[in-house]
């Protein structure tokens, strides 16, 4: 009998376990300017965040007469993560092709945090526009509404800017107040949410987190963040990958660019360069104006001498050219030397080969 009754102990605690692990996500739409169906999404892939995808649709369900739709079970996970509701107008014979790209021109749609064991409602907001606001048991629900609006706040700010400096001062102090307000939300999934939108290389933005990128730590924080509050799931392995990818970008940018050590070298060179083309000029110059002063020593006889024996003369053709005896033109080759301070006939023309 005790057996028994510790077995239906189990199972009751069981059930009730079973009962507790329910989700129900809930709505209204105006079915005067809405139809078809409501989807149920979740994301996996925080670059299709927004807009309808097959392979993101864990469920869906037609709004009854009166506009309401309910999605509800136990097949969601214990842990928080990114849902999606979404309804559009796409016209059925383009409904396929419209859902394969992710978009429908006329389309709403509502991102919040949830886990199978929430309660979610989406009323009519004030003006009975639908997804504007989220009613939930889950404290974290609705805040990707929050980051929204300040989405909205900083185009509305970035687009009021009139130059180039004025985005640049500023870019900063956005970046910031994102990170700062996701910190805040204490829910690494919001954090999450910003980053896919600053770091979207298609907006003007993203040269800015680059730049964020390289001089802040926020990221790798935010990685750190990630893995431990979600280490297996999806999103987190592939905000690792992008931050490493990201990380490379910015070294090879980095790279290609040319050192400062490169330019010192250029410019060493150039000077080493033009103080060996002012050097050449000036010991050219100066051999010069002294061969000029040497040769001014000399008299015409020694000078006609000097002459044929840079023409490869020898003794004998220089006495038969000045009209004078070999000795004669000995001795005036020995007073060339003496005057010229060399010793040798190469000397006298490697002297004179500079000129």
């Amino acid at each position: 009998m005790r057996h028994r009754h510790f077995i239906l102990t189990i199972l009751f605690f069981s059930f009730s376990w079973l009962c507790i692990g329910q989700y129900e996500f809930s709505g209204h739409i105006d079915v005067n300017k809405w139809e078809g169906n409501v989807y149920l999404s979740i994301v996996k892939d925080y670059r299709k965040i927004s807009g309808i995808y097959p392979e993101q649709i864990i469920n869906k369900t037609t709004p009854d007469s009166l506009g309401f739709f309910s999605f509800s079970g136990n097949n969601l996970s214990s842990q928080n993560n990114i849902y999606r509701i979404h309804i559009d107008s796409c016209p059925e014979e383009t409904k396929d092709i419209a859902h394969f790209t992710g978009h429908c021109l006329n389309s709403k749609e509502v991102l919040f945090v949830a886990n199978n064991t929430d309660t979610i409602k989406l009323p009519f907001t004030f003006d009975q526009e639908i997804f504007c606001n989220v009613t939930s048991t889950n404290e974290k629900a609705n805040t990707f509404i929050k980051i929204d609006s300040l989405k909205e706040l900083m185009r509305y700010e970035f687009g009021s800017y009139r130059s180039q400096a004025n985005w640049d001062l500023n870019a900063k102090n956005w970046f910031t107040k994102f990170q700062e307000y996701g910190q805040q939300l204490n829910e690494p999934l919001a954090e999450l949410y910003s980053y896919a939108f600053l770091s979207d290389r298609s907006k003007d933005i993203h040269k800015y987190y680059l730049q964020d990128l390289n001089n802040t730590t926020y990221y790798n924080e935010l990685l750190q963040r990630l893995e431990a509050s979600y280490p297996d799931q999806p999103f987190t392995k592939q905000y690792k990958k992008e931050l490493a990818a990201d990380y490379f970008l910015i070294q090879k940018s980095q790279t290609n660019g040319i050192p400062n050590w490169v330019y010192m070298l250029i410019a060493l060179l150039g000077i080493s360069i033009l103080m060996n083309i002012y050097y050449f000029f000036f010991k050219r110059n100066r051999s010069s104006e002294q061969q000029h002063t040497i040769s001014a020593s000399l008299t015409k006889q020694e000078q006609k001498v000097l002459d044929l024996i840079l023409q490869n003369r020898t003794n004998k053709e220089i006495a038969s050219e000045i009209f004078v005896s070999v000795s004669t033109v000995k001795t005036h080759i020995n007073s060339i030397y003496k005057k010229l301070n060399v010793s040798n006939r190469d000397e006298v023309k490697s002297l004179y080969k500079t000129t």
